[in-house]
């Protein structure tokens, strides 16, 4: 957890690094991450924990959800999420190494995007590394709007890529 960062999104975030990842980017910038085992366990304690923090911070823009890829485990992530959305009202941005229209496809992980702004989608290309990039690694990665004003199944989705 970064309580403050300025590096995983607009303004001041609350980020929190999941573990597990099967992606195993070569270059990763979290390579400790890529185990389940990774870190500690986000307990209903730990959790209570962390939402009194982020309600405590009036300075904070949003949360931040990364790792490690927060969809290696999408039952947990979606818990996670629906709860920091009901009890902080912030705007979530997630980190993946899926792409939108994988995550679209695919039942398990589809559900987690009702509760995320905006995604940061694609695994990290070593290749294409661009340090000029805001909020992201390498120029294949994409900041994806979800807009909730319309059901997923319409792919309401925009591209911020050009906004940063």
């Amino acid at each position: 957890v970064y309580r403050e960062s300025i590096s995983d999104g607009p303004g001041l975030r609350y980020s929190i690094y999941l573990a597990g990842c099967r992606h195993a980017c070569p270059g990763c910038h979290n390579p400790e991450s890529w185990s389940a085992e990774a870190g500690i366990p986000l307990t209903e304690e730990v959790l209570s924990d962390m939402i009194e923090e982020i309600r405590g911070n009036s300075l904070l823009d949003g949360i931040t959800v990364s790792g490690g890829d927060p969809f290696y485990d999408p039952v947990a992530l979606v818990a996670l999420l629906a709860r920091l959305r009901r009890e902080t009202g912030l705007s979530i941005w997630c980190y993946t190494g899926y792409t939108v229209e994988y995550l679209l496809q695919s039942e398990a992980h589809r559900p987690a995007l009702e509760f995320i702004d905006v995604l940061v989608d694609g695994p990290f290309v070593q290749s294409l590394l661009d340090p000029r990039l805001y909020f992201r690694g390498s120029r294949n990665q994409r900041l994806v709007h979800i807009d909730h004003g319309v059901p997923l199944s319409e792919a309401a989705l925009s591209f911020l890529d050009d906004a940063f």
